[in-house]
């Protein structure tokens, strides 16, 4: 399997340019940069393996949040790639279509699989929606017009109304994956989800294991995603957010080519320049080499970033 480029890791830009300053702000991900504060947990969560009663807990408030009538219906586990990299062994070979361009792993995991990437007729159909990076969303609807297992990806879907959502009205033969690291700003719990028919659900559960997520994400997963206040009180940050990152890059000189509540995906005439400029001080942002001319930022998350970045921009 090939070297997939993400965004967060900062250890190679920080070899890069050893005299930025710091902190480094790092705008390479889609990761909400005010964290969901962690509660204080009961010790046992620590000391003591995970309990089904526990992990019954945060389904159940992972199915409330997203919508699953029947909490049978949804599994956990230690992040959504682990899903990603799980789902291609549950159907025998076949012809795949990722819709891209996209999260590349959804295609590196298939093809490792031994699975035939196409484009057009395919018999598993992989969707990120709404997507990363373009923040292309397509509509329930139009999901459901293709045809064989249909694989769609919200890892950010939580900021959008629900009806955007095909949970809701889950077709046969589909299954979604949510994450949730990103809304909650809490990517290292590791804590993902898959929601399909029982029959489904059950295979995944049988090859995650026992104890697939650990008590700590448990107990901080359902405090979370309990916790209705909070998230709306995020969406609004987040919107005025950014319209403030929208005004800044455009007034910069770039191009916004769409985005999510987390991310802008932005065009530049000098991206290669511009993301070597941010480097210099002490900001990371992610490029692309299938797109050279495409950076991604994520929003900042205070005033201070905001100021950074603005003089970063106009140096």
């Amino acid at each position: 399997m090939k070297t997939t480029v993400h965004g967060g890791d900062l250890g190679e830009v920080r070899r890069r340019f050893p005299d930025a300053p710091l902190p480094w702000i790092d705008l390479s991900t889609g990761i909400n940069p005010v964290a969901y504060p962690v509660p204080a947990l009961p010790e046992e969560s620590w000391t003591r393996l995970p309990t089904r009663e526990a992990e019954e807990r945060l389904l159940a408030a992972a199915a409330a949040r997203y919508g699953v009538r029947d909490p049978a219906t949804i599994v956990a586990a230690p992040g959504t790639q682990v899903l990603i990299q799980l789902l291609p062994r549950l159907v025998p070979k076949s012809r795949v279509m990722v819709l891209g361009p996209t999260y590349e792993e959804h295609a590196l995991c298939w093809a490792a699989e031994g699975h035939e990437l196409v484009e057009g007729d395919a018999d598993v159909t992989v969707v990120v929606n709404p997507n990363n990076p373009t923040g292309r969303l397509l509509t329930p609807a139009e999901l459901r017009n293709r045809g064989g297992l249909l694989v769609v990806d919200e890892a950010f879907m939580d900021f959008l109304p629900p009806e955007a959502s095909i949970v809701a009205d889950l077709p046969p033969e589909t299954i979604v994956l949510r994450s949730f690291g990103k809304a909650y700003g809490l990517a290292g719990v590791r804590l993902g989800f898959a929601i399909a028919a029982k029959g489904m659900i059950d295979r995944l559960r049988q090859m995650l294991g026992p104890w697939a997520v650990s008590g700590p994400a448990l107990e901080i997963g359902r405090q979370a995603l309990e916790d209705s206040a909070w998230l709306q009180a995020n969406a609004r940050r987040l919107d005025a957010d950014g319209r403030r990152l929208d005004a800044l890059l455009v007034g910069a000189g770039f191009e916004i080519r769409g985005g999510t509540a987390l991310f802008r995906l932005t065009r530049h005439r000098d991206a290669s320049g511009m993301a070597r400029r941010l480097g210099l001080h002490g900001i990371h942002v992610r490029a692309f080499s299938s797109q050279p001319s495409w950076l991604r930022f994520g929003l900042p998350g205070s005033d201070a970033e905001f100021d950074r970045l603005t003089k970063a921009v106009a140096s």
